[in-house]
């Protein structure tokens, strides 16, 4: 029988393995750019917020002062362990407090859909304002919408080596405006055997003109741009008046 896990408590050290894929060197150098075009302030100090295993962070780390925030301590163990001389806080994006303002605050990889509602998500924009320096820059890179969502939708992704094989079946549904994720996870590992696991992630599909109202709301000069890091995504960015 599968076990459950929350969101890679158990699976953070093969969270890096499943998103290989990902190229996050290429996702680094967008952000650099927007940062340059749109940074008011004149510093360096940088905050990620969800940032997992910390890597965005690695590839940032030579411009910016940075700084990683994951309400998933395995997450965070990972990182520590991946990247060295940086602070990896745990804390939840609606409420942490880390007593200090930076000059951008990130959020990426869809990890604002987990605030799931459109009051959680104000208040962590209100957050996020308030960890940024007057004329900081905020980017945040935003789950689906309900026109842009599949229900029904089907993934497997499997990924390793001879020793390790990582397989991942995902199935999607759209449910009282959420995304619905369900996960089935399977692990095998030479002289372990086979582990399975199941989880389920649940994102908010917020749409377009709140998520902007709401930034707006927050203090922040914001716009939508179609330029993504996922096909068809797009990002959010705003600069703190």
């Amino acid at each position: 029988m599968a076990k459950g896990v929350r969101q890679y408590d158990e699976l953070a050290k093969y969270y890096d393995l499943l998103y290989a894929w990902k190229d996050y060197r290429k996702e680094g150098v967008i952000i650099a750019e927007l940062i340059q075009r749109y940074k008011e302030s004149t510093g360096s100090s940088l905050l990620d917020v969800g940032c997992g295993t910390g890597e965005h962070i690695m590839q940032l780390r030579g411009r910016f002062e940075c700084t990683g925030l994951d309400v998933n301590e395995a997450m965070l163990e990972q990182a520590r362990r991946k990247v060295q001389g940086v602070r990896f806080v745990k804390g939840n994006m609606m409420d942490f407090d880390l007593g200090r303002k930076y000059d951008v605050v990130i959020c990426l990889f869809s990890a604002i859909g987990f605030v799931k509602t459109y009051p959680n998500l104000a208040r962590t924009l209100r957050n996020f304002a308030k960890h940024l320096k007057e004329g900081g820059v905020v980017i945040v890179e935003p789950w689906l919408t309900r026109e842009t969502a599949s229900d029904g939708y089907i993934s497997v992704l499997t990924r390793g080596s001879d020793d390790l094989k990582v397989t991942r079946v995902d199935y999607s549904r759209v449910k009282n405006g959420l995304s619905v994720i369900d996960e089935r996870i399977v692990v095998a590992e030479k002289g372990k055997g086979i582990s399975t696991y199941r989880d389920r992630m649940v994102l908010a599909l917020f749409e377009r003109d709140e998520f902007l109202r709401l930034m707006r709301q927050a203090g922040l000069r914001a716009r939508y741009l179609k330029k993504s890091l996922a096909p068809g995504r797009g990002l959010y960015v705003g600069v703190k008046a």
